[in-house]
């Protein structure tokens, strides 16, 4: 019996150090899938935000606070009119800080008839 515990010594291990990169991974995986749902949502309340103020007329530095308070400092708003319409676009990534130049950006779009 001590000899079969002799032999698998150190085997507990071994299978930790071979699982574990792959729990970092799903980890990973699944926390980027959450910060990606939630700038998804801001930045779709934003566009949303943002269209409603420019169909009451408001001034465009009052609309750029308005999608920097709702999505955060780093969104970027475009609009576009067409008529009695204005369609609102606005992206912002998926993480913050240094990391925020990635190729992971959230866009939310929103369109609004313009009141005269």
């Amino acid at each position: 019996m001590t000899a079969n515990r002799d032999t698998e010594r150190g085997a507990v291990t071994a299978e930790l150090a071979v699982a574990l990169p792959a729990v970092v991974l799903v980890l990973v995986v699944v926390l980027t899938l959450v910060a990606a749902s939630v700038a998804q949502m801001r930045a779709v309340d934003a566009a949303r935000a943002a269209a409603r103020a420019i169909a009451i007329g408001e001034q465009r530095s009052a609309v750029a606070r308005t999608v920097a308070r709702v999505a955060g400092d780093d969104a970027e708003l475009s609009t576009d009119r067409d008529g009695a319409w204005v369609r609102v676009t606005v992206t912002e990534p998926v993480v913050s800080g240094w990391p925020a130049a990635g190729p992971l950006r959230a866009r939310g779009i929103a369109t609004a008839w313009v009141e005269p």
